[in-house]
């Protein structure tokens, strides 16, 4: 498939596999019920170590000894969101990269705020589908079907450029095609299958994928790099289902297993036109 650039290509995503998985980061997951087991499974498979804390007492102390944190705005309450921004702060503090997953934003103004707030406090990358980059960068109306986008990926480019400029972010707008900005270049990533949106967190699972891979690259090339995993593993883990029951156990096989040959053959990355 097609590839483009050294930095942004299969062979460039390959290689920060090769890193990350030689390396692996503890991420810190600060993620929905929905998304825990999940979440924590598809990190050992890849080749992370995942760790689910976010009570307040420890959430700041736990980011100081992780190599990256995900934020995940699935499940709010007043704790919940406090312990987040501890996390964020000591990160933040630490020099060290972090994620935003704006779930459901759009839905409610406290979760849209809380997202606003959150994408305002300099995470590396944010990642979301269209619904939910669209709502984070001011759209009207633009919230989607709680967590489910009605908007297309493609849909979201424009604001999601506008996002990254405003926020410093690399915005990942993910669906049918994803899409990653940094306000300036796009780079698209082909990937995936049509069964992935059926099986739930799956999501909130990439996004504790890239923030594994935002340990060992830049947040543009990790964001990169994550998607085009995950997709090439997510083609290979549908391959031989009839339907999306058993799809969560087949991505965690194939993340274990994807090397740079199902990359190749599974995925492809290439540079957007400005």
């Amino acid at each position: 498939m097609t590839t483009t650039t050294d930095n942004f290509s299969i062979d460039a995503a390959a290689a920060a596999l090769a890193d990350m998985r030689a390396m692996r980061p503890l991420v810190q997951n600060i993620t929905n019920f929905v998304a825990m087991t999940i979440s924590a499974n598809v990190l050992l498979a890849v080749g992370a170590s995942p760790a689910m804390v976010h009570a307040p007492d420890e959430s700041a102390d736990f980011a100081a000894i992780s190599s990256s944190l995900v934020v995940n705005i699935g499940t709010l309450s007043e704790s919940w969101v406090d312990g987040m921004r501890r996390a964020i702060l000591q990160m933040n503090e630490d020099g060290k990269p972090w994620v935003l997953d704006p779930v459901g934003c759009g839905a409610t103004p406290y979760r849209t705020a809380v997202a606003a707030e959150f994408a305002r406090l300099s995470p590396a990358i944010i990642r979301g589908n269209g619904s939910e980059i669209l709502s984070l960068a001011g759209a009207s109306g633009a919230g989607g079907k709680g967590a489910d986008s009605t908007a297309r990926s493609e849909d979201a480019v424009e604001a999601a450029k506008a996002l990254a400029r405003e926020t410093g972010a690399v915005v990942a707008i993910t669906g049918a095609t994803d899409f990653v900005t940094d306000g300036t270049r796009v780079i698209a990533v082909e990937g995936g299958d049509a069964l992935m949106p059926l099986s739930t967190a799956l999501g909130c699972a990439l996004s504790a994928t890239v923030a594994a891979f935002a340990a060992v690259r830049p947040p543009f090339e990790a964001a990169v790099a994550a998607l085009a995993v995950y997709g090439a593993a997510g083609a290979v883990a549908a391959a031989d289902l009839k339907g999306p029951g058993h799809l969560p156990a087949a991505l965690c096989d194939a993340l274990y297993a994807i090397d740079a040959a199902a990359l190749a053959g599974h995925a492809s990355i290439r540079v957007e036109a400005a």
